[in-house]
């Protein structure tokens, strides 16, 4: 199994169009073969000192069964799809993807 984190930063004022899109196209990644988990956040405000708080940005919590998953995952129409439609939203993302240990 791999976890994926993605940092995903939106425009200024594209987050909810881009949740929107995003939480369209879940339920065909969640069909996908090697798919475990999958499913977005936002910041939340915890008064934690450490915290960096950040509205601009979506992060994606996933877990795969394995890199070959993944990589169908980025692959597959709906993802293709799903990019075309959020690239006017979207100014930078990021992945770190994780092995437990």
């Amino acid at each position: 199994m791999i976890c994926v984190i993605a940092s995903i930063r939106v425009r200024e004022g594209a987050r909810d169009a881009f949740l929107e899109i995003f939480n369209d196209n879940i339920p065909k990644v969640k069909a996908e073969p090697g798919c475990i988990e999958y499913f977005p956040c936002v910041d939340v405000d915890a008064a934690l000192p450490v915290q960096l708080r950040d509205d601009l940005v979506v992060t994606i919590a996933e877990k795969w069964q394995s890199v070959d998953a993944l990589h169908e995952h980025l692959a597959s129409p709906h993802m293709l799809e799903y990019k075309e439609q959020v690239k006017d939203l979207v100014t930078e993302v990021s992945l770190k993807v994780l092995q437990p240990v």
